[in-house]
């Protein structure tokens, strides 16, 4: 479990250069050629977790729990079986929003702009590595549990485009129309065009032309 000290107002966080600089620095913990982790230590956030490869599966849940390298929970499991069976070398899991916490409500309440920054950083330089970026929705009905998310989610719908990103989601969606979670799936669950802007759309955030 990891409940939130405190909010991440409180703290001095790294930038995500920063965060990225400290990953590619050798550990004792984990091999740094097969993960990338930044910050590469346990912290409050967590801006970036995968494995590198030159064709990865970029997941997008709504807030990291506890995994950290060669200690994958069991959705992490599930996101690298999924992409290795759809063709993917590798996995990328990102966040919607970067404070750690096991159980979304233990989120704070308002979007701390510095933290989201980094986070957006942090997901351009995912996709700016990516010839085309494949990036699956998974992240069920925990983005009701914030008003900031799907405005988060909006922003990566902006830098996606940027990047000509191409949006998937895996299993049923929900009657509310949210992507389905990755737990629970079967392993050789393929993925499907998943429309991101209609989405937010129907979640009554505005729409982007």
């Amino acid at each position: 479990m990891h409940i939130p000290k405190g909010t991440t107002h409180q703290l001095e966080l790294l930038t995500f250069a920063q965060a990225l600089a400290s990953s590619n620095t050798p550990s004792q913990e984990y091999d740094i050629k097969k993960w990338i982790y930044a910050p590469n230590f346990y912290s409050e956030y967590r801006y970036l977790l995968g494995t590198r490869g030159q064709r990865p599966l970029i997941c997008i849940g709504i807030n990291p729990s506890t995994a950290k390298p060669d200690q994958l929970d069991n959705t992490l499991k599930s996101v690298e079986r999924i992409a290795l069976h759809n063709g993917y070398d590798s996995f990328l899991m990102f966040n919607v929003y970067a404070q750690r916490a096991t159980d979304p409500n233990s989120m704070e309440r308002s979007c701390n702009p510095a933290l989201h920054r980094e986070n957006m950083e942090a997901f351009r330089y995912i996709l700016s590595h990516c010839e085309t970026p494949a990036i699956w929705a998974a992240w069920g009905s925990i983005i009701e549990k914030r008003k900031y998310l799907p405005i988060c989610l909006q922003d990566m719908l902006a830098i996606g485009r940027t990047y000509r990103a191409v949006w998937y989601c895996a299993g049923a969606v929900t009657k509310a129309g949210h992507p389905h979670h990755p737990l629970y799936l079967r392993k050789d669950e393929p993925l499907r065009p998943f429309d991101l802007n209609a989405y937010l759309e129907k979640m009554g955030v505005p729409a982007q032309k």
